[in-house]
């Protein structure tokens, strides 16, 4: 008879990046089974306020959450390139600061496109916020819409990391390291090109004796040529 040891439910925090609104949820589940809304919320700063009070803002509040649900891990959006740098630099900075809350307690990190989330949640990697969130109150049973939508992508993204744990971990056991390939074979070194003649050319060239010349180019010893003394006949 095979016993099979019952799965422990895992906690996990999911964080939508943002500075003006950056969406936060945590679930409660198991791969395979329904999982279960313990908490959802959104961290609001003023566009007014300088960068470092909106990210320090956003830090103590992600921080009061750890505190408060203690998750097994933090999901955090990808950020993607867009047209608006502005607000891809934002997203990028409230991002970090999530990760670095998770690092200093020494939780894991998981980052998750968007394209995984959706495809996660609803089937369909290219469904619209609408269809994401209406995935979401049904997988956690809710009654109410949760708002703004970016509480539903935080949701969203904790129940993709939840249902796709399995698989990265999977996926991590069975990839070979990648080693270096060492030839057996010593590497030959290549000549210079100076060295690299036509074989006809270097064998000239050796069967020259240095300051000797041609027997045909100069005249006998003992000799004087007759035009050089009586010059050039009439």
């Amino acid at each position: 008879m095979t016993v099979f040891s019952a799965r422990q439910p895992s906690r996990v925090l999911g964080v939508d990046p943002g500075l003006t609104r950056c969406g936060l949820g945590v679930v409660d589940g198991v791969p395979g089974r329904p999982p279960r809304l313990v908490a959802t919320g959104v961290v609001r700063t003023d566009a007014d306020q300088d960068i470092a009070g909106r990210l320090l803002t956003i830090e103590q509040e992600i921080e009061r959450w750890l505190t408060e649900y203690q998750p097994d891990t933090v999901a955090v959006e990808r950020v993607f390139s867009q047209h608006n740098v502005r607000t891809v630099m934002g997203t990028a900075q409230a991002g970090a600061v999530a990760i670095v809350c998770a690092a200093r307690r020494g939780l894991p990190v998981v980052l998750h496109t968007p394209s995984e989330v959706k495809a996660a949640v609803t089937g369909n990697g290219r469904a619209d916020k609408d269809q994401v969130t209406t995935m979401v109150m049904r997988l956690l049973r809710m009654t109410e819409r949760p708002q703004p939508a970016d509480a539903a992508d935080a949701l969203a993204l904790a129940i993709c990391h939840l249902w796709r744990a399995p698989a990265i971990r999977a996926r991590q056991a069975v990839q070979p390291r990648q080693q270096p390939v060492q030839s057996s074979q010593p590497v030959q070194s290549r000549q210079p090109a100076q060295s690299r003649q036509p074989a006809q050319s270097r064998q000239a060239v050796q069967s020259r004796q240095p300051g000797q010349a041609s027997a045909a180019a100069r005249p006998a010893p003992g000799r004087v040529s007759a035009d050089r003394v009586f010059g050039d006949p009439a």
